[in-house]
């Protein structure tokens, strides 16, 4: 019999497969478009899909809910986050930049812990501490080949740590889709603003480009479902390795699409980052057994 946790590994594959090829168009579509504008109808049409969804479900978009401060703060912060991670794709190599992107998980931790109080032991400070080594290895500040650019992949690490840590903080009557649109709206709306700033003018797409917009939404949302229902569905530690199978579709996808051909200082600072990510997330899941246990409930296993 198939455990749970065996389907939420494949759910979980699969997602990050979508995500991968999402990234993939974003860049394709950054070579033929002015950025701000990739960015802005990855907004607007993530805003009508999940919209649409929130409404076949019954619920409503705007409501008092998205007046929060946490909800504002995580909209804001995935505004953030998704600017960084189109400039990055647009400027830099896609090699680099998912390279970069695997530190999330570790962004995380560091910021449970030094904004939300969460207790960090030594093991997982050192794993922080060795996977940001693995970043500065893939930027390689003040070496000749350094790009500047390649620093919007940290903004956007940056941006999305802040927009998961506000989730957990947003109450659980908020549905997941109205969040989910309402973040797609202020992508929406950061992307007029960068458009602005940076004097970049609309350009009407054309059928091949009309296409890989519809192709990246179309993975992002399906990628986004699988990741909720793997998340639901499996314990995050029998997960955790596969969370980072991103990494090896997008270095694929680099090579094949993009002719890119990532050097030793690249997979190595990668190697560490995913190692000690992974190590992170299984400790954290341990400890969090234990605190279960501790408390008279035993974790379900699939």
């Amino acid at each position: 019999m198939v455990s749970e946790n065996f389907r939420a590994a494949m759910l979980m594959l699969v997602s990050m497969v979508l995500f991968a090829a999402e990234d993939m168009f974003i860049k394709l579509l950054s070579q033929e478009l002015p950025f701000a504008e990739v960015l802005g109808m990855i907004g607007l049409l993530g805003w009508l899909s999940f919209w649409g969804m929130l409404k076949l479900q019954g619920g409503h978009l705007w409501t008092r809910d998205l007046a929060r401060p946490l909800v504002v703060l995580r909209n804001c912060a995935e505004a953030v986050g998704s600017i960084g991670i189109v400039v990055a794709l647009a400027m830099t190599e896609l090699s680099s930049t998912a390279a970069i992107m695997q530190a999330l998980p570790l962004a995380i931790v560091l910021g449970a812990a030094v904004f939300l109080g969460e207790p960090v032991g030594w093991r997982r400070w050192t794993a922080i501490g060795a996977g940001f080594l693995g970043v500065l290895l893939v930027l390689r500040p003040g070496v000749s080949d350094f790009q500047p650019a390649s620093l919007m992949a940290l903004v956007a690490v940056v941006g999305l740590a802040a927009r998961d840590l506000a989730t957990r903080r947003i109450p659980s009557q908020i549905r997941s889709l109205q969040l989910a649109a309402s973040a797609f709206f202020a992508i929406l709306i950061a992307s007029i603003c960068m458009g602005l700033a940076l004097g970049q003018r609309f350009v009407m797409p054309n059928l091949h480009q009309w296409l890989l917009f519809i192709g990246c939404i179309a993975v992002g949302v399906a990628g986004y479902a699988l990741l909720v229902q793997a998340t639901r569905l499996g314990e995050a530690a029998a997960l955790a390795p596969f969370r980072y199978a991103r990494l090896v579709f997008a270095l694929t996808l680099a090579v094949i699409v993009f002719g890119e051909r990532p050097d030793y200082l690249t997979l190595t600072g990668a190697g560490l980052i995913v190692v000690s990510g992974c190590y992170a997330m299984w400790r954290e899941a341990v400890l969090r057994r234990r605190q279960l246990r501790a408390a008279g409930f035993e974790p379900l296993r699939g």
